[in-house]
């Protein structure tokens, strides 16, 4: 029987979710597994890979083949490394306390690496959200700067015209107007 490691989709339309499973190579994409070893969402940046990395290892080491995204999923993570590294203590090319030393420096490495990105991430999103800001403020501003001056332009436009059509003065008081008379 052939196994595999693959992802088994579940979650809603446009939304999906990941399991990632063992199986039988045979059965369908969401049918029967053997084992569930963990979940991959891909919606997130970056992408949610949570699963048992020791059973991983375990069926990687046993046997089992791991599809393409799923390889790279376990590449990701340090599945085939420790692998590659487990294989190397089998032929005795090196021994069991530097292969340890030397996962956990990869180990440490590649976490940090990953917070940095989250970190980046959150901090483009804040600077983008205060530029669109700033932006908003200043076209909020230029408009309203253009309305002052519209209405400086008729005020100043309606009293010239208020002053010219001002009545004459008033005639002196022993004087007759046409409109007394």
């Amino acid at each position: 029987m052939a196994v595999k490691i693959r992802l088994a989709r579940r979650g809603r339309k446009k939304a999906a979710i990941y399991d990632i499973v063992v199986a039988d190579a045979r059965s369908p994409r969401d049918g029967k597994f053997i084992e569930k070893l963990g979940t991959y969402n891909p919606n997130t940046n970056p992408a949610s890979i949570n699963f048992d990395e020791n059973k991983a290892f375990q069926w990687v080491m046993n046997g089992a083949q791991p599809t393409d995204t799923v390889k790279a999923m376990l590449s990701y993570t340090g599945v085939l490394y420790k692998k590659h590294l487990q294989i190397g203590v089998a032929k005795g090319a090196i021994s069991q306390e530097t292969a340890d030393a030397r996962f956990t420096e990869w180990k440490d490495a590649k976490t940090a690496k990953i917070e940095g990105k989250r970190q980046d991430l959150g901090t483009a999103k804040d600077a983008a959200r205060k530029a669109a800001l700033e932006a908003e403020t200043k076209k909020k501003e230029a408009r309203a700067e253009a309305i002052r001056q519209r209405e400086a332009e008729k005020a100043a436009a309606n009293a010239p015209a208020a002053t010219e059509e001002a009545p004459e003065a008033p005639a002196a008081e022993g004087e007759t107007t046409e409109e007394q008379a």
